[in-house]
């Protein structure tokens, strides 16, 4: 039986890719994203900026960057400056990246109108099974990046993997316990993940194992609350979410009211994590980056 069309039931999320570049090389991947990646290619904010508008006199809620690492973005101060004069940005990172460190950037950023705010990939509080993935270090880079952006004053929080079988209540303990020791606040937010499979393959069955998590409650498809905006072949396109955008199948011109008028077929093999309730990248109304 095919899968009955999901229309928008409410625009609370702009997605803005900024590119498939990363400073990292982690093999599962969703986005196959590396250093010098340019499967989605990078985003200014002169480009982007009428859609962004259009997008909040269309009563959009946040914008939300993700990749690729966002912030390794050349243009990324401007971006994120020019999207902060509309709505909350909230931006999906790896946190290792040098840019966290330049202070005076992030005073700007600051004084914007609008609030910003991170989510830092800590995959798992067992710093040595974090950075076989990752790489040697990153563990540590990231959390002290968390540290800076906390202490910079921004709402920040941590995105997680669901590991097979886990022990959610235990896992929720020791990072915990991992905030506590760096210094951090312990009720930061920990969205918990389902993994996605590695770029063009399909997610692992890892059952339901996160899903009693307090970090990770059911919610709605997220075609059903936004869209996202890429660059692939030169220019610029909307296509569904964040899981899909390696099928160009689910690209549509950047004309935002077609776009969000436009039901979507729930037909990647991605979706039916979505609609199982279990993609929750950042939260709920009223939780940190929202």
């Amino acid at each position: 039986m095919a899968a009955t069309p999901i229309p928008l039931q409410s625009f609370r999320d702009l997605w803005i890719h900024t590119g498939t570049a990363c400073n990292l090389s982690c093999p599962f991947c969703h986005e196959g994203s590396s250093p010098g990646d340019s499967r989605l290619q990078a985003l200014t904010a002169a480009e982007v900026l009428p859609l962004l508008t259009t997008a909040a006199d269309s009563g959009v809620r946040r914008f939300i960057l993700t990749g690729g690492e966002p912030l390794v973005l050349k243009g990324i101060q401007e971006l994120l400056l020019a999207a902060l004069q509309l709505r909350p940005v909230l931006v999906l990172t790896n946190g290792t990246a040098p840019w966290i460190r330049r202070s005076q950037q992030l005073v700007a950023l600051r004084a914007a109108p609008h609030r910003l705010s991170f989510r830092v990939s800590l995959d798992t509080p067992d710093e040595a099974a974090h950075d076989a993935q990752r790489g040697l270090k990153n563990f540590r880079k990231a959390v002290e990046g968390l540290k800076l952006l906390h202490a910079a004053g921004f709402d920040t929080g941590i995105t997680r993997q669901i590991q097979p079988g886990e022990d959610a209540a235990l896992i929720a303990h020791r990072f915990r316990q991992v905030l506590r020791r760096h210094g951090l606040p312990d009720d930061l937010s920990v969205m918990a993940l389902p993994q996605l499979g590695a770029l063009g393959s399909a997610p692992p069955d890892v059952g339901a194992g996160g899903a009693g998590s307090d970090a990770s409650p059911p919610c709605p498809p997220l075609c059903a609350s936004g869209r996202m905006l890429i660059r692939r072949d030169g220019a610029l396109k909307l296509t569904a979410c964040a899981l899909v955008d390696d099928d160009p199948a689910f690209d549509r011109a950047p004309a935002l009211e077609s776009a969000l008028a436009t039901p979507i077929d729930p037909v990647h093999r991605r979706c039916r994590l979505c609609l199982g309730g279990g993609v929750n990248y950042v939260g709920a109304d009223g939780q940190a980056g929202v």
